[in-house]
């Protein structure tokens, strides 16, 4: 049911995931490369975030007890309008289009100075671009608080390694 609400998240389902197919570990291997260093350790486990057509997610800055310095997220399903909002000074702001297949990567000022948010549909502009929202999934891989987890840094997490599933 589309009944689950957060503080931050209104509208959805999630799960963690660490078990993939061949072909979507594959797909992992390549948000992994694009968007992690090498001396990065990544949590071992996906966050798979399904938001209803009608869901959204309030503005916020993922917490470092339970996320390092970046964060990268493949957008499916439907577009959205991310907004980031510096937070000390709200009149710095920005707008990312994210179209079905698009990857997103918080790291540096945009991680730890501007909180994210989704916008609802209603709200749901780029521009004077009206983006119809509907059922959207995100795929979020996210690297360790620092100091924090087992492996070596740089070691890839069970869900972008390859092997027997």
């Amino acid at each position: 049911p589309w009944l689950r609400t957060l503080e931050a998240i209104h509208g959805f389902r999630e799960t963690e995931k660490s078990r993939w197919s061949e072909a979507s570990r594959a797909i992992l291997r390549r948000v992994q490369a694009a968007a992690f260093g090498p001396g990065q350790t990544l949590l071992s486990s996906v966050h798979v975030l399904d938001l209803e057509p009608q869901g959204y997610i309030k503005p916020h800055v993922d917490s470092i007890k339970f996320c390092g310095s970046t964060i990268a997220g493949l957008s499916l399903l439907s577009p959205s309008v991310m907004r980031l909002v510096h937070t000390q000074e709200p009149g710095e702001w920005l707008e990312l289009l994210l179209e079905p297949g698009s990857l997103y990567i918080l790291r540096g000022s945009a991680r730890y100075d501007f909180s994210h948010e989704i916008l609802r549909d209603e709200e749901s502009f780029f521009g004077e671009r009206r983006i119809p929202r509907g059922r959207r999934i995100s795929v979020i891989c996210r690297s360790l608080p620092e100091g924090m987890g087992p492996g070596e840094p740089g070691q890839l997490p069970p869900a972008c390694a390859p092997g027997p599933l």
